[in-house]
């Protein structure tokens, strides 16, 4: 019993995959009987509330993480934005300082939320990117990745530790010096043998504006598929709407429950290759037609690997066309293990008293050197 252990778990909010796979930790962490607190903001934080509203929630500052309109821009973008997210991860630090002492948080669990490392209590950090792919860039962005991570007490991997894994080279580096646990996939999503009622499920994520242009693609696109569609929008409000275009079902979104219900009634998904999807669609034994997100090397690294293991299609945003989805019948789809991982296990890192040590304090100024880097970039570009 740990009635007097509360824990904070914290996603970021980028899209709504972080907030989705921290799911089935609250589940698991409410039923082993600790208090937790939700701590996000945007659209992450307003599902987390809808999934659990009887739990305390508490605002975190916001990345306000935007896509480029085009691919080739993307990492353009984000590396023109890494000086400003710097100062909002240093505000977000000082914000869980405060937040410690004034919920009595005993221990955080913060789902790539960089800003949340403190000597105060045990903090553990959720990551599938031990490996931050970023083309020519990738020793930078995974080096300073690393810098966060050892601020942390433990890093949780989920993912399977073998070779058999979701998440390949992102998530298995030949070796790490901080402590790394493989704590199995996570999802939120349960299968059932049903009827099927959808010929498709389309289910969107992931920030503006490729979540829009994305949908913008698949509607048209819809229009000449001879079968019944479910298109899922991925835009959490106050109220569910749908709509119906011609043989299209549109809903802005589901919960957890509507959605596994969904999936589990169709005959196939369509999705972005990113990899809180992944690990849904191998919980629930479905074959699937990913679309990158344009730019996105992570997303893109996914998506050909899954292809080469004869697992899932893919096809470029710009290019999807309706016929592309043939492909399908020369892919195995998803296999799920058959043990699910009893996440109660590692819970035991914080229920255990020990001296905790200080966060590691990074060995240069993080605003300095992304400014120094950013001006660089751009230099070696022009």
């Amino acid at each position: 019993m740990n009635p007097n252990i509360n824990l904070l778990v914290a996603p970021l909010n980028w899209g709504l995959g972080h907030a989705t796979r921290c799911i089935p930790i609250i589940r698991a962490l409410l039923a082993d009987n600790f208090n937790v607190i939700i701590a996000s903001d945007g659209i992450a934080l307003q599902l987390l509330h809808k999934e659990f509203p009887e739990l305390q929630t508490l605002q975190l500052p916001s990345y306000n993480i935007e896509y480029a309109k085009k691919g080739g821009h993307f990492k353009r973008k984000m590396l023109a934005n890494l000086p400003r997210l710097a100062k909002v991860i240093r505000t977000e630090h000082i914000t869980i300082e405060n937040y410690i002492e004034k919920y009595q948080i005993q221990g955080i669990i913060s789902d790539n939320r960089l800003g949340l490392y403190t000597s105060k209590v045990p903090t553990v950090f959720i990551t599938h990117q031990l490996e931050v792919f970023s083309g020519n860039t990738t020793w930078f962005t995974t080096y300073l990745h690393k810098q966060f991570i050892k601020r942390f007490d433990e890093c949780w991997v989920p993912d399977y530790k073998g070779n058999t894994n979701l998440s390949g080279r992102l998530g298995h580096p030949k070796k790490e010096k901080y402590p790394v646990h493989y704590i199995g996939p996570l999802s939120r999503m349960k299968i059932a043998t049903v009827s099927i009622k959808y010929d498709a499920i389309a289910v969107l994520s992931g920030p503006e504006p490729q979540r829009s242009m994305l949908e913008e693609i698949l509607l048209k696109e819809f229009k000449k598929y001879n079968g019944n569609v479910l298109l899922v929008q991925g835009c959490v409000e106050e109220e569910k709407r749908t709509t119906k275009q011609g043989a299209i079902e549109i809903v802005n979104f589901l919960t957890s429950k509507e959605l596994e219900s969904a999936m589990n009634s169709s005959g196939f998904v369509i999705a972005r290759s990113g990899y809180t999807t992944v690990m849904d669609l191998e919980a629930l034994n479905k074959k699937a037609f990913f679309i990158p997100t344009p730019g996105q090397t992570e997303q893109e690294y996914l998506a050909k690997r899954l292809k080469e293991h004869g697992i899932a299609p893919y096809a470029n945003q710009d290019s999807f066309k309706i016929k592309d989805l043939a492909k399908l019948t020369v892919y195995k789809g998803f296999k799920t293990s058959s043990t699910e991982t009893d996440l109660s296990q590692f819970f035991g890192f914080f229920k255990r008293k020990r001296k905790l040590r200080p966060y590691s304090k990074l060995t240069f100024d993080i605003d300095l050197f992304l400014m120094r880097f950013n001006n660089m970039f751009y230099n070696r570009k022009a």
